[in-house]
C-alpha cells in the first residue's frame, strides 16, 4: 500500500515491518481489523497500515454508510510504542523500543 499523506511517502513495500496484529475471528465480523505496524526507512517515522470492518477506524465510506476499507494512519514514536505494547508480542516491542526499564514508568487506567 502506498499514500502520500501531507507530504509524506509511506510505502508498506518499503518500510520496516515492525508487527502485525488483528482483532476478531471472522473477517465478515463488522469489528475485525488486522494491521501492521511499519517505520520509514529514511525518516524513520512510524504508520500504521491496517484494513477492517465497518466498525473500525479503517472503514470506508461508500456513500450511504461505512463499508470495509484500508488505510495508512501516521504515528508519533509515542503512539507507536502504545499500540506495539496493546497488539504485539513483548520481544518485537522490546526490539524496536528498548527493554521495558528504559521506557519508564507508565500509567495504566
Amino acid at each position: 500500500m502506498l499514500r502520500v499523506l501531507t507530504g509524506v511517502r509511506y510505502d508498506t513495500d518499503t518500510a520496516h515491518e515492525i508487527g502485525e496484529a488483528q482483532h476478531g475471528e471472522y473477517i465478515t465480523d463488522y469489528s475485525y481489523w488486522r494491521a501492521t505496524l511499519y517505520k520509514t526507512p529514511r525518516s524513520g517515522r512510524y504508520f500504521l497500515a491496517g484494513e477492517g470492518g465497518p466498525m473500525t477506524q479503517f472503514a470506508a465510506s461508500d456513500g450511504d454508510g461505512l463499508t470495509w476499507g484500508e488505510r495508512i494512519i501516521p504515528m508519533t514514536p509515542g503512539d507507536a510504542q502504545e499500540w506495539a505494547e496493546l497488539h504485539l508480542p513483548a520481544h518485537r516491542v522490546e526490539r524496536e523500543f528498548g527493554p521495558g526499564e528504559a521506557w519508564g514508568p507508565r500509567l495504566v487506567p
